[in-house]
């Protein structure tokens, strides 16, 4: 089958992925997309909290949305104690496990200050210590003082992300931080691209939504949502790729990254988008997996499920390992086969079409 991502294409991946984009910080990232999708889009607009939105047929009155998230979780500036050193707090699911010895970026007005997540040697610790937590990981930024420290620009509330940056493992697995979910925002963005490039005029409206504040809490797909109104959302996000090991797969499920896209079931999900979700998968060859969710998917589609008197949505989950890492890590597979996925959904979508599931 022809692949799908082009030497362009992936190098607008690793620019956006290398860009950061910190929950409520997301505008610079939201730059590097846009710019990349105009040529595809017929219009375009971001909203007060910076959710950006591209759109092919803006007069048509059915509306479909296909959205992912632009935000990553990072750190914000919480104390600085008079030695210099600073503690702090989460700013989404930062995993504390992970930050002692890693190299981070502080967002200043001045312009980035690095420093590292110290920890003691080896050598100075026994058993009885504490592991990492929240209450005990700091930054150093090389300085002696406090008042050092804010001559370079950094105060309580500066944010924090990780210098990790993109790669592509043995060739066929991207990896990099935030993954989750700017892998999305790149599949979005291809599928617009595709539908430009293939000449494909869509007979409704198209809304392509890379949303702000997923991982606080879904809130910039529940203020987009308002304001759109659509008719039809099919959001795309991750979920773990339960192969790797010290992973329970009766608690988390079975995924296989390299197997295809995840199709959920859940409250939140429209059963009749998701059959039809299947049935073009099937059509067309593309493979999937199937997961079931609980109570909710804790992901954007929970938010436009529930808008707007109620918003028929489907969720494509790309697999992931090492999730909130700064080494998550997908397979390319899954990244072309997401993106025909919904490619090929909207292209059996009807003008008007109703997934209701009774006919009054």
């Amino acid at each position: 089958m022809k692949k799908i991502i082009t030497a362009k294409s992936e190098k607008f991946l690793e620019k956006y992925l290398n860009n950061a984009s910190p929950t409520g910080f997301e505008s610079e990232g939201q730059k590097v997309w846009l710019e990349y999708i105009k040529p595809y889009i017929d219009d375009h607009f971001t909203d007060n909290y910076g959710t950006a939105v591209g759109v092919i047929n803006p007069k048509a009155k059915y509306k479909v949305v296909i959205e992912a998230h632009a935000d990553e979780i990072s750190w914000f500036v919480h104390y600085i104690n008079k030695e210099g050193f600073i503690y702090l707090r989460r700013n989404g699911g930062s995993d504390h496990m992970i930050a002692p010895s890693k190299r981070v970026n502080i967002h200043t007005d001045k312009g980035i200050v690095k420093a590292i997540f110290g920890w003691p040697a080896i050598h100075m610790r026994n058993e009885k210590d504490p592991a990492p937590s929240t209450k005990n990981i700091f930054l150093d930024c090389g300085c002696s003082s406090k008042e050092e420290v804010e001559k370079l620009g950094v105060h309580v509330g500066c944010v924090i992300t990780y210098e990790d940056e993109f790669m592509i493992l043995n060739k066929n697995r991207y990896v990099g931080r935030a993954l989750d979910n700017r892998m999305g925002g790149f599949m979005i963005a291809e599928v617009a691209r595709l539908l430009k490039e293939n000449k494909k005029k869509l007979p409704f409206g198209l809304y392509i939504v890379n949303a702000v504040q997923e991982e606080i809490g879904l809130r910039g797909a529940q203020m987009i949502a308002q304001k759109i109104q659509p008719d039809v959302a099919i959001v795309t996000d991750v979920c773990h790729d339960t192969q790797t090991p010290m992973v329970s797969k009766i608690e988390q499920g079975d995924f296989t990254g390299g197997d295809g896209p995840v199709l959920t079931y859940g409250p939140a999900v429209q059963n009749n988008l998701l059959k039809q979700l299947i049935q073009v998968a099937e059509k067309n060859k593309i493979p999937f997996q199937r997961a079931a969710a609980s109570r909710s998917t804790g992901t954007d589609t929970d938010a436009f499920a529930y808008s707007n008197d109620g918003v028929p949505s489907a969720l494509i989950s790309l697999p992931l390992r090492y999730m909130h890492t700064t080494v998550e890590c997908c397979h390319k597979d899954d990244v072309e086969n997401t993106i025909r996925l919904i490619y090929e959904n909207l292209l059996a979508l009807k003008d008007g079409q109703s997934f209701k599931y009774h006919s009054k």
